[in-house]
């Protein structure tokens, strides 16, 4: 199984009142993050079984966004687990809803998804992995203890879809 654990996309300052926070939106920033994100996650010809997302409304737009442009066409699933209060134990719960499952993408926030990718990685301590928001992880828990594949910033994103955009060669007319 792969999972891909994706901080959610840029939403501004944090409110005070948990209620508002909770409804807090993608900025203009964030959501910009989520269509290049898609794309570069469409052009390494990644496809997801399932999208696990926090209730919040900033990771389920990330979801969303990233899902779309991404090609992923089924329904995301809403998970408690990943919400700010999720567990260890929750998290645990999550993946075992998921049998079969090759490639679970999983939408959180920060700190608790960091804590789940760096208790995969090092059970007894040691991990200590930072997402920044936008940030995505690929794990193979496939054969032994969990592998970091990779890892990509926002800013790598960024700089991956400016080149892929790019032609690759210079057009010149020939008159």
């Amino acid at each position: 199984m792969n999972l891909y654990f994706l901080r959610h996309a840029s939403a501004g300052q944090r409110k005070p009142d948990p209620v508002i926070d909770f409804k807090r939106p993608l900025d203009k920033e964030g959501k910009q993050q989520c269509i290049l994100l898609g794309s570069v996650l469409s052009a390494m010809k990644l496809q997801f079984d399932a999208v696990f997302s926090s209730p919040l409304k900033r990771a389920t737009q990330t979801a969303a966004l990233v899902g779309n442009e991404a090609g992923f066409e089924k329904k995301i699933q809403l998970a408690q687990a990943l919400a700010p209060t999720g567990t260890w134990a929750d998290f645990q719960r999550l993946l075992e809803r998921a049998p079969g499952a090759e490639d679970l993408l999983l939408v959180g926030h920060s700190p608790n998804l960091t804590e789940f990718l760096n208790r995969l990685l090092a059970p007894a301590g040691g991990a200590n992995i930072r997402l920044r928001k936008g940030a995505i992880a690929m794990v193979d828990l496939d054969r032994g203890p969990a592998k970091l594949q990779w890892l990509l910033d926002p800013r790598v994103v960024r700089a991956l879809y400016a080149t892929s955009t790019r032609r690759s060669r210079v057009k010149t007319s020939r008159k």
